[in-house]
């Protein structure tokens, strides 16, 4: 039986999944951050959700130019950071599915989410994609959740109407 990693900060490779925001970046700049000191691989993932409609192998043209930006884009920031990174572009049905999958193939003992400050109905919500990837996830997983925009309030503090 393998030693159950207690350290999260010791992960010899992370799997941070992109979608373009600030929040992904910031989570892949903190696992870069990690990266660098532990010499820990990072694995970047951009999923594009292929629609039941059309076959799996479909030419996402648009998506797929979306993706390879948001890869550019996340390169770049590693490599300012001195980390070598891993980056992929997928299409599947399902993001969530995918992540673990290839958490699981690359060996990702960690895997790092970037969550935007969501309240769509006047209740914080992780989203589909951070809950599945929480309630499934057999190894640590990062949430950095980004500080609520001026657009959007925050919810009460105890003591306060």
């Amino acid at each position: 039986m393998a030693a159950v990693m207690t350290d999260p900060l010791q992960a010899k490779a992370f799997l941070v999944p992109l979608d373009g925001t600030d929040a992904a970046y910031g989570a892949l700049v903190a696992a870069c951050g990690v990266a660098r000191k532990t010499r820990a691989a990072v694995h970047a993932l951009y999923v594009i959700e292929v629609p039941r409609s059309l076959p799996i192998e479909a030419d996402m043209v648009a998506e797929g130019q979306r993706g390879e930006e948001v890869l550019e884009r996340a390169e770049e920031l590693a490599a300012a950071l001195d980390v070598r990174l891993e980056a992929e572009l997928l299409q599947a049905r399902q993001e969530a599915h995918v992540i673990l999958d290839e958490a699981a193939e690359r060996g990702a003992d960690a895997i790092v989410i970037g969550l935007e400050y969501h309240r769509p109905y006047g209740r914080y919500e992780l989203g589909k994609v951070a809950t599945y990837v929480l309630e499934r996830a057999p190894g640590f997983v990062w949430l950095i959740r980004y500080p609520v925009s001026d657009g959007e309030a925050p919810p009460n503090r105890p003591g306060q109407r």
